[in-house]
């Protein structure tokens, strides 16, 4: 099956740091974009954190897009995503920043939304509990915002109006069977937003959100976008070696700390954990995502080798970089090799049909060349799999 390659993006920035280092890792970001746009991507996904240091530099991805609108001319725009809840940003200003880059950009803006996490929820004074209520007002009020529809938005009217017609593709970041469940049912393309999920749970995720898709008769904006993006890590060099050696293990093992410390990860992994429990335990409730965890558990189904890593590093304990690398490549979700060992990976990923592959490519330390070239080379593949 056909799958578009794009890239997704978090502005890194890991100690040690040199006095202009920001400038230095925002410099490379454009860079690495402008050659992503001549190489063939089709995306290029801007995350948007606060408060994040080394993990990620993009507190302003509006602004950083709006500059790659005017250097680069094919490749998409995409915010992935827009932290929803009113108090981090404004429905009306989710709306308007989005048009306006649509209209910067000439039509190429993809527009993703997403709950948060608690560190953004305390920096901006959010209560938790009223988040999802917040997310659910958002991807209601900023469509009809993009057509004129002035009900959202006290009878004003919000300008300006999008490019594209009658609005750019809606997406929704998720990374649980239930969030998979709830894009599908409201309409918009899902952002599946991790790196640890073995491929038989991507595929079974996948049909999920088809299945809650095919349902939606009502969508949040004027077409349901039925769409699935997965994002990566992959990094390619000329040798499966010099992939795995130079740098590539380092890097995930410190993303993977990062992640976990940055998104307080043992609290939501045991929310998480609650939550998908008591779904196994009611034999007809939880909908979609409850039948899918149940047949997850009859199957036998048990916890991969980077679950049980993860568990390790929640716990406190230092797990070597290559065996992080190992764990984590062990389940085939990485792409991390020569050119060729890449085209089978991504041809696993395109098999399960996923839509979009946003590939993680400046991750961690990795050089800035080494990350060029990994563009360059997977950039290389793209015909083969865009068909």
């Amino acid at each position: 099956m056909p799958v578009k390659i794009d890239i997704f993006n978090e502005i890194q920035d890991p100690r040690p740091w040199a006095d202009d280092h920001e400038h230095v890792r925002i410099a490379q970001a454009l860079e690495q974009a402008e050659l992503a746009d001549a190489s063939g991507y089709g995306c290029w996904w801007q995350v948007e954190h606060h408060g994040a240091e080394e993990f990620s530099l993009s507190s302003a991805p509006e602004l950083f897009l709006a500059a790659l609108s005017q250097r680069t001319s094919r490749i998409r725009l995409g915010h992935a995503a827009v932290l929803a809840p009113r108090e981090i940003n404004h429905s009306i200003r989710i709306a308007e920043r989005a048009a306006m880059l649509d209209q910067l950009s000439g039509g190429r803006a993809e527009i993703g939304l997403t709950r948060s996490v608690p560190p953004e929820w305390r920096l901006f004074g959010v209560d938790p509990d009223v988040v999802r209520d917040r997310t659910q007002d958002a991807f209601e009020a900023v469509p009809k915002m993009w057509t004129g529809d002035t009900t959202a938005s006290g009878g004003v009217r919000v300008i300006p109006s999008p490019y594209q017609h009658p609005h750019p593709p809606l997406w929704q970041a998720a990374s649980s069977p239930a969030s998979f469940e709830e894009a599908g049912r409201r309409g918009v393309g899902v952002l599946g937003m991790t790196l640890w999920e073995p491929l038989e749970r991507v595929e079974r995720l996948v049909k999920l959100y088809r299945a809650a898709a095919a349902e939606c008769a009502s969508p949040v904006g004027s077409f349901v976008n039925d769409q699935v993006a997965f994002f990566t890590f992959v990094h390619c060099a000329e040798t499966d070696e010099e992939a795995m050696r130079g740098g590539a293990a380092a890097a995930a093992a410190w993303y993977t700390a990062r992640a976990l410390t940055f998104f307080e990860a043992a609290d939501a992994f045991m929310e998480t954990m609650a939550r998908e429990q008591a779904l196994r335990d009611d034999p007809s409730g939880g909908g979609l995502a409850g039948e899918f965890l149940r047949a997850e558990a009859a199957s036998g189904a048990g916890p991969s080798p980077a679950t049980l890593v993860i568990g390790r590093i929640l716990q406190g304990e230092t797990v070597p970089d290559d065996e992080v690398y190992e764990a984590l490549s062990a389940q085939d979700s990485l792409i991390v090799g020569s050119p060729e060992t890449c085209r089978k990976k991504l041809r696993a990923y395109a098999d399960l049909g996923v839509d979009r592959l946003m590939c993680f490519q400046q991750v961690g330390a990795l050089p800035h060349e080494s990350v060029l070239n990994s563009i360059r080379l997977v950039g290389g593949l793209i015909p083969e799999f865009d068909v």
